[in-house]
């Protein structure tokens, strides 16, 4: 397994863990502030300090919960939702299962977090932000960026299939949403940039302030040098999504004309708009602890641990309100993709 291998890397930090969901409504505090609803859909994970706005502080002054099992961390994470369009045209939420190793997590995100070594990468600071990806595209983009935003389609149950980094294999990782029924179901990763300026804690777009390394965007547990704009070297954070495909697989339920079946909650048949937010919420420096100290896995010496008994007990309330589950004769929200 990737892991088991990455383990032997010299002083590599490389904490891997889950975060339950915490709500499944329209808001999104980043791009749509102080909006209730949002155009569309986002599935969130973290802290209960999640709002139709966020204030630019100290994240973890605020919540006072956290879905994720490493307690410390009352980040908020989310992103879009996976929907089965039928053929008769209603549509369905995908469901999400916990993740290998994460039995117990309550649908919701696998976290990553890297760092090459020691003194190597900055943590980033209270009020800090972010976006990946581009909910509106729906095309490739010059050669792709599918190091950054992939989709694994499992050949079997289990995680079968699931040999290769991250978005590395060329037979079962795709930008797009797979074209063929998954046996398995379909897994999402998402790779944040990993390197800042290191002035702003956010930008208009929430993403100026950020940057991928010279070479561009690097694979899963890899870093490159940062260009000059913006030299301050931060850990790279994965989102990893896992969706149970599998009770959609009969493909006369399929579009008539064979095209593959799922859609992003933002109305997305292609699965280039996936996109991620980012609001960092962990307490004090132990984030920065975990990553000079080598912690490996979803333990770690410096971190407090909870179980997912505890962890599913903190939620967010729903303020939206609407229909989201079963099935629906239109994605919620207007499917702009906004």
């Amino acid at each position: 397994m990737i892991l088991t291998r990455l383990l032997f890397a010299p002083a590599l930090a490389l904490i891997r863990f889950g975060c339950s969901q915490v709500v499944i409504e329209r808001l999104d505090p980043l791009v749509n502030p102080d909006v209730n609803p949002s155009p569309h859909l986002h599935q969130v994970v973290g802290g209960n300090a999640f709002n139709a706005s966020i204030p630019s502080s100290d994240v973890s002054k605020i919540a006072t919960c956290t879905t994720c099992s490493f307690a410390d961390d009352l980040s908020n994470y989310w992103t879009a939702n996976m929907y089965f369009a039928a053929r008769n045209g209603t549509f369905k939420r995908v469901p999400q299962i916990p993740n290998r190793f994460l039995e117990g997590s309550q649908g919701g995100v696998t976290v990553y977090y890297t760092s090459p070594g020691r003194g190597k990468t900055t943590a980033f600071k209270p009020g800090f932000r972010m976006l990946v990806g581009d909910s509106m595209r729906r095309e490739k983009k010059g050669t792709g960026f599918k190091s950054q935003s992939c989709f694994r389609c499992f050949s079997g149950p289990d995680f079968k299939g699931d040999d290769q980094s991250p978005c590395a294999d060329p037979k079962l990782d795709t930008e797009t949403f797979p074209s063929t029924p998954c046996l398995g179901g379909i897994r999402s990763n998402i790779h944040f940039p990993t390197c800042w300026d290191g002035k702003n804690l956010d930008s208009p777009n929430h993403q100026d302030h950020i940057a991928y390394p010279k070479a561009g965007p690097a694979s899963f547990a890899t870093s490159g040098d940062c260009p000059a704009s913006h030299p301050v070297k931060i850990p790279q954070v994965m989102l990893e999504i896992v969706w149970d495909t599998t009770g959609f697989n009969d493909k006369k339920e399929w579009p008539t004309d064979g095209s593959q079946p799922f859609r992003l909650s933002t109305g997305d048949h292609t699965g280039y708009g996936q996109h991620a937010d980012y609001v960092f919420g962990w307490k004090d420096d132990a984030l920065q602890k975990a990553m000079d100290n080598g912690c490996f896995g979803a333990t770690c010496t410096d971190l407090k641990v909870q179980s997912f008994t505890n962890a599913n007990q903190c939620s967010v309330k729903d303020t939206v309100n609407e229909v989201i589950e079963g099935w629906i004769n239109k994605l919620p929200g207007d499917g702009s993709g906004a």
